[in-house]
């Protein structure tokens, strides 16, 4: 799977760079001189960092063949991808990323599943929505309360709701 990494901005100066907004929590990991990243659209990679430097709360990158700013505009709204597959493993077990959440079945303790994670949002608070059978979506807080397991081989989260959460119908 193809984990969107960062995406690119306007140029930067005339010498080639861009501003890319990072869509990473470790961008030291990813933008590094040398790293070569996936792009969507793919006509526009791979892209092989150059030079990488901090501005004004985004990343400024410099890519290879990349050399005045007329090509550097061609790169605007290009995504900056990586292969699921290198990322790092997470040490705390109660740790997941995104990808490994979404597509998971949700039930209440003992029950059946109602739905599956369509998505995971970071708005302050950590948000999985829950694509329900019926086509519906709730928004579930991601907290050990509320989510108490999380079984990545099996495939099923287990929410552990009060009344009225999973099924917005139902009487509180």
């Amino acid at each position: 799977m193809q984990l969107v990494v960062g995406r690119i901005g306007r140029p930067h100066g005339v010498r080639g760079e861009v501003s890319v907004d990072v869509r990473t929590d470790d961008p030291a990991l990813r933008f590094v001189p040398g790293a070569s990243l996936a792009t969507d659209p793919a006509s526009a990679g791979p892209l092989v960092i150059e030079q990488v430097r901090p501005h004004s709360g985004f990343l400024l990158v410099r890519f290879a063949g990349v050399h005045d700013r007329d090509a550097a505009g061609e790169l605007r709204g290009v995504l900056l991808l990586v292969d699921s597959d290198d990322s790092p493993p997470l040490d705390d077990p109660d740790e997941f990323y995104d990808h490994q959440l979404i597509g998971l079945s949700v039930a209440a303790p003992g029950a059946e599943p109602v739905g599956q994670v369509a998505d995971v949002l970071h708005h302050g608070q950590d948000l999985l929505v829950v694509r329900r059978t019926d086509g519906r979506e709730v928004y579930v807080p991601f907290v050990r309360a509320l989510v108490p397991e999380i079984d990545l081989e099996a495939g099923l989260l287990i929410v552990d709701a009060p009344p009225g959460l999973l099924d917005p119908d139902e009487s509180v």
